[in-house]
């Protein structure tokens, strides 16, 4: 079994060194390449610091709608267990790891860090290399690969997580979802911030070979035939 948990934060400001802390995380689990329905890990937390306004501006959180929210150090084991042993995909993961492990290093006289904990792969450096010379932010690789992403009118840790889940199944190969066909609903996150996850399961394209590309795979086959007494794997019962 191969279990994936694409990870995503949202944070008070940018910087680390600047003491700036994790106000919300989310996490879906990818299990043998299908994105589950119930296993994910989604949580807000109270920073104990302000929130600086252009953070504000992208993510929409507020220091009023966390005021009752855990802090880190309350959900820590939780959250660990969730992500324990898994490759975890981040986009950009030097940020987000760096936000962990500062909240690990708050809570412990000998820390933990994430990366002794997981697997860390960086979606972004995967972008990179898959399209050189491209834009490869979340928003540009959702279009590329025509992941629906309308309700992302703010950024959210699990809804940009479920969205990354998404791209990385596309950008590496496809994927078989384990909802399709279905609805989900998802409630309102935020007070006042008109921001909902969206109500569906994205749809991804299937593609079907045309005429011309059976017609050049059989002839394909009829060269395999030709040199294998056996004949070829493709056309046996």
């Amino acid at each position: 079994m191969t279990r994936q948990v694409v990870l995503d934060t949202e944070t008070t400001g940018l910087n680390v060194s600047e003491g700036h802390r994790i106000i919300e995380i989310g996490a879906v689990e990818i299990i043998n390449r299908r994105i589950s329905s119930e296993n994910r890990f989604h949580q807000y937390l109270n920073p104990q610091r302000d929130i600086e306004a252009g953070a504000l501006q992208v993510h929409g959180i507020s220091e009023e709608f966390l005021a009752d929210k855990p802090a880190f150090a309350e959900i820590c084991e939780e959250f660990i267990r969730f992500v324990e042993g898994a490759e975890l995909l981040i986009h950009n993961a030097p940020f987000d790891t760096g936000f962990i492990n500062q909240e690990l290093a708050l809570i412990s006289d000998q820390p933990r860090q994430i990366e002794a904990l997981c697997t860390i792969v960086d979606t972004l450096e995967l972008a990179r290399e898959r399209h050189p010379g491209q834009k490869n932010s979340l928003d540009a690789l959702c279009a590329r690969y025509q992941v629906n992403n309308t309700q992302r009118q703010l950024h959210g840790a699990l809804l940009d997580a479920e969205i990354l889940a998404e791209v990385y199944l596309a950008m590496t190969g496809g994927q078989a979802n384990l909802a399709l066909g279905t609805v989900r609903a998802r409630p309102q996150t935020r007070a006042g911030t008109g921001h909902r996850h969206p109500g569906a399961e994205v749809q991804l394209r299937i593609l079907f070979a045309t005429a011309a590309e059976q017609a050049a795979h059989e002839a394909r086959l009829d060269q395999l035939d030709a040199h294998s007494a056996a004949g070829s794997l493709w056309r046996q019962p």
